[in-house]
């Protein structure tokens, strides 16, 4: 693994994980959320996040893919594994990974309020600002980045890196 360079160590991530989970459980201290997860690259940061909450929530799960083993978006979102349960006057935590260009991640937005969610937040641990490429507001985000391709703790490149529990870019 010569060919990655640390961005975020373990330890920065559980830091800003325990944070993000504070803020998440002041805004929904009241209420019992259904945190959904998009796989696959979400999986760790998901875990570890909900296990941040101490809050009453339900888990589902979210499939869907826009890069295809590539390392960038094609833009195309495809659903891999939808939701099982109704979200009509839900609160609604939609977890992301990354945000690079905004479209997969407004797609979602926008096909979650379809389904009258009472309220939807959403959160990512990592946002790339200069590779938008549309207008996208998370609520709540770990880490802002530089465009750089990352992998490591659940993100992947062509199934690879998954297990590190650090996050790293690749190195040319």
């Amino acid at each position: 693994m010569s060919n990655l360079k640390t961005l975020f160590t373990e330890k920065e991530i559980k830091v800003r994980v325990k944070e993000l989970g504070k803020s998440l459980e002041e805004k929904f201290k009241d209420r019992e959320p259904t945190a959904i997860c998009i796989l696959t690259g979400s999986f760790m940061f998901y875990s570890d996040l909900i296990r941040a909450l101490n809050i009453d929530l339900t888990c589902e799960f979210l499939g869907v893919s826009s890069y295809k083993d590539k390392k960038v978006s094609s833009g195309e979102v495809a659903v891999t594994l939808d939701l099982e349960v109704p979200l009509q006057n839900k609160d609604i935590l939609l977890i992301e990974d990354l945000v690079d260009s905004g479209l997969t991640m407004n797609y979602l937005i926008e096909m979650l309020k379809t389904r009258n969610p009472r309220s939807l937040t959403t959160v990512a641990l990592l946002l790339k600002p200069k590779a938008l490429k549309v207008p996208c507001k998370i609520d709540h985000v770990g880490f802002e980045i530089e465009n750089d391709f990352v992998v490591g703790y659940g993100i992947d490149f062509a199934g690879q890196y998954r297990n590190l529990p650090y996050l790293a870019t690749i190195k040319d």
